[in-house]
């Protein structure tokens, strides 16, 4: 018998798998319960890939001498080849027991416990593992990616690094290590790593995607377009890569493949493909049914539900009611700025505010005044979703807001584990979050009408007025440039759009150069944007006939407040559609400038109409692109009917809704004690 054994051994290790297999079922035949032959015929049918037989006969070892580690791990092996994760873990946990130190199963075990998000029980598992064996690479690259996972992403740089002096060419480590740059923000080091991969494995989308990732992180739109068309090329359906390409492109004012992109898009949309993120649809579309089906994709996508245990949300009774706002632009963003003067407004004798912040302060003044106005103020960077979202249970919060959607550095995983009984989507994304674990959206009734709720997966709370709130308490510097000061002329109309260059469409652009050429002398004030959108802003306006010079770009002011004072020189801000002015608009009736939009369909292209309704300004709320072209014009030719919505709007600053901090704080609260009585 022992002769068979070392034939099939020897067979085995040459490779021989079947003649292995034959004489291991020999020795079987004789003695059926031969722990040896079981066990390795069990790691024959492995390698050979009949994953069924070999879990079957390594159980059967396991069950003859409950002591082997080794017996233990083949059928963890097995079992998670056939995604048989929960019985897998169990049978690398045995292995583990029997032999404390077993690295690979305790790498193993870290992958299928990373797999089920349990990260930091993967992180012990894998130090563990290199505890036994420091020179292990693929448990420093699995270290790496959960430490990514848990937003350590220091941490995770130095694990991929120790993968990286051993294994210069580990091109999936390159790749993971420059996702984690990204979020550190140290997008040239990342574009770096990205690199390395595309050299080792130039055929590889995912490498040459990444490279486009961070320059366009780094504001280099241009390049990053053509690097997302690359990626395209090597793999046409790599998710969302389209959309980035799209979405890269309205950065630049590229508008050339526009309506092939939105087209392309669309289309993929309606097949459920993973085409586009929910905000850069957002900047493409105005169709509220296109937008939810985006959002329901990328949420399942990225952010799919907690078990159902974790679902059941736990309702409290506290003597003031528990409200959490999580975000990371608790610093110096627009959210931040809408925002303050209501969490300051807060009535401190029935609410309790907790600010649960992703990132640590910058030290600025925004942040110092907002950890003043919440009762308390907790900062969640490197932690878990997981661990965000028991904090959040621990301080038994009756309403978790989230305040960033889709956007910037969000963490909806938190609400996937449903941490609070009512989940708010508020202010910072304008649109559906398209996931069951958000119960509520925050709008009112121009932007969101009762018959437009069907596209929204949130039941619709309305506020009165708008749902935009305001800080009655921010400053515009007492003293206002010249217009020369300012780059502008100091005779001739001036236009102005101070939106982010992606809101801008060829749509809009041409109806803007139609204003120019009617309106002799006039100017179009735009912010400073990337070099290759002012280069093709630039050239379009030269294509229609009109000189560049008739763009005046205005630089970046860091003041806020010096920002509003300069602005008060424009005559009219013309909105954008499909994606409206938002804080920019609310800038622009601060420093005393009329708003001209078109109502559109989706909850994106309704805010300025939002805003001007409660402005008391409805007049200056076109319903098409024909009309407010006539208004705008209208308003440039008649300085008297100018005049007389400047004079109202003045007016209105004092008393509308609008401005009114101490009012919509009060409407909010009263909005959220309806959420906690549904």
């Amino acid at each position: 018998m022992n002769d068979l054994l070392q034939r099939a051994a020897r067979a085995r290790d040459d490779g021989n798998l079947a003649e292995a297999a034959r004489l291991y079922a020999d020795v079987l035949r004789a003695e059926p319960r031969n722990f040896e032959a079981l066990l390795s015929l069990g790691f024959v049918h492995f390698r050979a890939g009949h994953l069924e037989d070999a879990e079957h006969l390594c159980g059967e070892a396991a069950r003859i001498n409950p002591r082997s580690a080794d017996a233990f791990f083949m059928r963890g092996c097995a079992l998670q080849r056939l995604n048989r994760n929960a019985e897998a873990l169990g049978c690398f946990e045995s292995a583990i027991a029997i032999r404390p130190g077993f690295v690979e199963a305790l790498v193993n075990r870290g992958a299928l416990l990373m797999a089920e998000k349990r990260h930091v029980e993967a992180l012990k598992s894998f130090d563990a593992a290199l505890a036994a064996n420091p020179s292990m690479t693929e448990a420093w690259n699995n270290r790496g990616n959960v430490l990514s996972e848990l937003s350590r992403h220091h941490d995770a740089v130095a694990s991929y690094d120790k993968v990286l002096a051993v294994r210069p060419d580990a091109v999936e480590t390159w790749i993971n290590r420059g996702t984690a740059l990204i979020a550190l923000r140290r997008f040239d080091e990342a574009l770096a790593s990205y690199e390395r991969a595309a050299r080792h494995s130039p055929e590889r989308a995912d490498a040459l995607a990444g490279c486009a990732n961070a320059l366009f992180e780094a504001k280099d739109y241009e390049r990053a377009s053509a690097t997302y068309a690359a990626a395209l090329a090597r793999d046409p359906d790599y998710p969302y890569a389209r959309g980035n390409l799209a979405y890269s492109r309205l950065h630049c004012c590229d508008w050339s493949a526009l309506d092939a992109d939105r087209a392309d898009i669309a289309r993929g949309l309606r097949d459920g493909q993973r085409v586009v993120s929910p905000f850069q649809a957002i900047a493409l579309f105005d169709s509220p049914a296109d937008l939810k089906r985006c959002a329901a994709l990328w949420s399942v996508d990225k952010y799919p539900p907690a078990s159902a245990a974790l679902l059941q949300g736990q309702r409290y009774d506290h003597a003031k009611i528990r409200v959490a706002y999580l975000s990371a632009d608790f610093n110096g963003h627009a959210v931040a700025m809408l925002l303050a003067g209501v969490c300051e407004q807060h009535d401190k004798t029935r609410f309790e505010t907790t600010a649960i912040s992703y990132v640590d302060s910058d030290g600025g003044a925004m942040r110092r005044r907002l950890e003043r106005a919440f009762d308390r103020g907790v900062d969640v960077a490197g932690k878990s979703d997981a661990e965000v979202a028991t904090l959040i249970r621990r301080l038994e919060i009756d309403i978790a807001v989230d305040l960033m959607g889709y956007t910037g550095e969000c963490r909806p995983g938190i609400f996937a584990q449903r941490p609070a009984p009512v989940q708010v989507n508020f202010l910072g994304f304008p649109g559906t979050m398209g996931a069951e674990y958000f119960d509520t959206i925050i709008a009112d009734p121009i932007i969101i009408p009762e018959e437009h709720e069907q596209h929204y997966s949130e039941g619709v709370v309305h506020l009165p007025h708008s749902y935009l709130p305001t800080d009655s308490a921010r400053r515009i510097s007492e003293r206002k440039p010249t217009r020369a000061e300012a780059g502008l002329p100091e005779a001739g109309f001036v236009f102005c759009s101070f939106n982010n260059s992606y809101k801008f469409t060829p749509e809009m652009f041409g109806v803007w150069m139609r204003l120019l050429d009617a309106v002799e002398d006039s100017v179009l004030w735009l912010p400073q944007l990337n070099a290759a959108a002012v280069r093709n802003l630039r050239a379009e306006a030269a294509r229609l006939g009109l000189s560049d010079r008739r763009l005046v770009f205005a630089p970046f002011l860091r003041e806020g407040e010096d920002h509003l004072a300069r602005l008060g020189l424009a005559d009219l801000f013309l909105d954008t559609l499909p994606y409206n002015a938002h804080s920019t608009a609310v800038d622009a009736l601060r420093a005393g400038v009329p708003v001209l939009t078109v109502q559109g369909a989706a909850f994106a292209g309704r805010v300025a109409a939002s805003a001007l309704n409660a402005a008391g300004l409805p007049e200056l709320i076109a319903l098409s692109l024909e009309a407010y072209e006539a208004l705008a014009l209208k308003l440039a030719r008649e300085p008297q009917a100018l005049a007389a919505l400047r004079a109202k709007l003045e007016r209105n600053r004092a008393t509308c809704a609008l401005f009114d901090t101490t009012g919509y704080t009060r409407n909010l609260e009263a909005a959220y004690t309806r959420m906690l009585q549904l």
